[in-house]
This record gives C-alpha cells, sequence and structure tokens, in this order.
C-alpha cells in the first residue's frame, strides 16, 4: 500500500541521518579527548625531573612563609651541612632542592602546624671541574652547563705547544671512590673521527693534559 505521507517519511529519514551523524560526532570527539588526556598524562608521566644535586661551596635561599627568624641565605658548609634556627644542621649535599625543603618541613613541624617551605638556589658553586698540565690556563672551574673534554681545553686557553695531543684523559671518581680513566685523542677530535671520546663532563671530573 502506498504511504500517504512521503513528505513525513523523508523529514524522518534527514533526522535520523542527523542524529547518526551527531554520535559520529560525539564517538570521534569523545575518542580525541580521550585520546589528548592519555596523551598529555603520557607526557607528564615520561617527562623527568632533572634537578640539581646541592653539593659543598653552593649557596643557598631557604624561605618558610611568614617565619622570617628561620629564612635565610646561607652557604653549604664543606661538610655538606647547613645550619637553621629551629631545625639544627642538616645534611644538604646530595640533595635537590626539593629533597631538601621537605626535610626542613619535616623538622619544622615540631614548631609550625603547616610551614611552607622554599628553597632556591642563589649560586652554584659545588658543580666543578678541574684541567691540569699542559694547558695555558689549568686551574678548577665551574660546570654551569654542558660541558665536553673539547669545550674544557677551549675554557682553559688551549693546549701549550708540547702537549702531548695523543695521551690527554679524564680522570672520572666513582662513589666507591675509585676513578675511571677515559682516554682522549686530541688529533683524532680535529680530524674529525672517534668524536665519541669527546664525553660530557661532570662534575669532580679532572682532565689530565700530559
Amino acid at each position: 500500500m502506498r504511504s500517504r505521507h512521503p513528505f513525513l517519511i523523508c523529514l524522518l529519514g534527514i533526522a535520523s541521518g542527523d542524529l547518526s551523524n551527531q554520535l559520529v560526532g560525539q564517538t570521534a570527539k569523545t575518542s580525541f579527548d580521550d585520546g589528548a588526556t592519555a596523551a598529555a598524562a603520557a607526557v607528564k608521566v615520561e617527562a623527568p625531573a632533572n634537578e640539581y644535586v646541592i653539593g659543598p661551596d653552593d649557596v643557598l635561599s631557604v624561605n618558610v612563609w611568614k617565619e622570617p627568624e628561620v629564612s635565610r641565605t646561607l652557604p653549604v658548609r664543606p661538610d655538606g651541612n647547613i645550619s637553621l634556627p629551629l631545625v639544627g644542621d642538616l645534611m644538604a649535599s646530595g640533595h635537590t632542592p626539593v629533597q631538601l625543603q621537605n626535610e626542613i618541613k619535616q623538622r619544622l613541624l615540631t614548631y609550625f602546624s603547616d610551614p611552607e617551605v622554599n628553597i632556591s638556589l642563589q649560586e652554584a658553586k659545588s658543580h666543578k671541574f678541574n684541567i691540569v698540565g699542559e694547558v695555558e690556563k689549568p686551574g678548577s672551574y665551574l660546570l654551569t652547563g654542558p660541558m665536553t673534554v673539547l669545550d674544557a681545553i677551549a675554557v682553559a686557553g688551549g693546549l701549550r705547544d708540547f702537549a702531548k695531543m695523543t695521551k690527554i684523559y679524564v680522570l672520572r671518581p666513582n662513589a666507591d671512590g675509585s676513578h675511571t680513566r677515559l682516554p682522549f685523542n686530541y688529533k683524532k677530535m680535529i680530524k674529525g673521527t672517534d668524536l665519541q671520546q669527546n664525553v660530557e663532563l661532570e662534575p669532580r671530573d679532572t682532565i689530565i693534559v700530559p
């Protein structure tokens, strides 16, 4: 039997198509939002917290909110400790600023209900390398950023005329007190070969130039 309402059927078809499109759009948007959220979460998880490790001679600013008698700027002593009112001696060397401020907060809980502690690095003086031997300016230098062996030689004014270019090495201290010897052939470096020997320096490395 022929339908008496073709126009109505047409409208229903259009509405049904719109509804399907809306559902598909919503599903796609939900999938996109979920994907974006997951991606953002993945970025947060994967991002490394590359914090500075405090050492002797660094200068720290310790601020306890609304407690000026505890707040102060002070250097890390050669033994790695700092001293604060109400806190006493506290080992700072080997800790990041966040770790140290958490430790100070724990100690201050004896005196304050919820102390807010913030530590900032005023002067970075502990991260140093040494370069000795046949360079123009041997000595101890601050390691303020990424630096390779070749960079360090340049900072020290370059090699002297009688430097043994193929016998240079880096002496790197290990946690157990031993040392690792890393050879560096200057002649190969300037020829563009064996580039992996141009390692990035670490704090307390010593470059020996015979």
